[in-house]
């Protein structure tokens, strides 16, 4: 009777140590989509990206596909809210869907990616101090698709370089997200990099 009892509860325990992982698994999960929610929350309605047409998978330009055609479903065939800004006329502009305040100007500011962290963490500008490197997300908010060279919206100044944005890239801390701002696409770069700066607030 003893025997079985003590291999009852080594089973047991065997069972409770390999469901361990499995609930450390499901709290991380559980955490991002909360997260992830809460960031969305800030973000609706989504502005509309400002692609218009539509493409084959040759990337040669065709007519937008009808639904339920193959090729059907593309950015194009999707409509947002169009961008709204709005100049403040003291060098920043406001996004008027997000509610974040961007730095119009970003002449001659390249830094590597951590001083960049810390050049807007300690700016003082426009009477306001809590200014902060954009996200990933943030800076291709302002990316208008439908366009190129330059591909951000016309309010902002364009430097034919990258952008540094906060994020880092997943697989390699080394590296962190930057976007192209001639023609929008995002690329991970190198953090000793020295690349263009736009600093963001969250407005009020």
């Amino acid at each position: 009777m003893s025997t079985k009892k003590s291999t009852l509860q080594i089973a047991t325990k065997d069972n409770r140590s390999r469901n361990k992982p499995q609930l450390w698994f499901l709290l991380t999960i559980m955490i991002l989509i909360i997260s992830v929610s809460g960031s969305l929350a800030d973000w609706l309605p989504l502005p509309d990206t400002g692609q218009t047409k539509c493409y084959d998978t040759n990337n040669l330009v065709i007519p937008c596909p009808e639904s339920g055609t193959p090729l059907s479903g593309q950015d194009a065939q999707y409509k947002g809210v169009t961008p709204e800004y709005l100049d403040n006329g003291n060098k920043t502009i406001t996004d008027q869907l997000s509610g974040l305040v961007w730095i119009k100007s970003s002449k001659n500011l390249q830094y590597t990616w951590q001083d960049a962290i810390s050049y807007c963490n300690e700016l003082v500008f426009a009477n306001q101090t809590d200014w902060r490197l954009p996200g990933k997300f943030e800076l291709e908010s302002i990316i208008d698709y439908g366009k190129f060279l330059p591909a951000n919206n016309q309010i902002f100044d364009c430097e034919e370089s990258f952008y540094w944005s906060s994020t880092i890239h997943t697989g390699n801390p080394e590296y962190a997200w930057s976007v192209f701002c001639n023609d929008g696409a995002d690329h991970w770069v190198h953090k000793s990099n020295k690349y263009y700066v736009r600093c963001v607030r969250t407005g009020q």
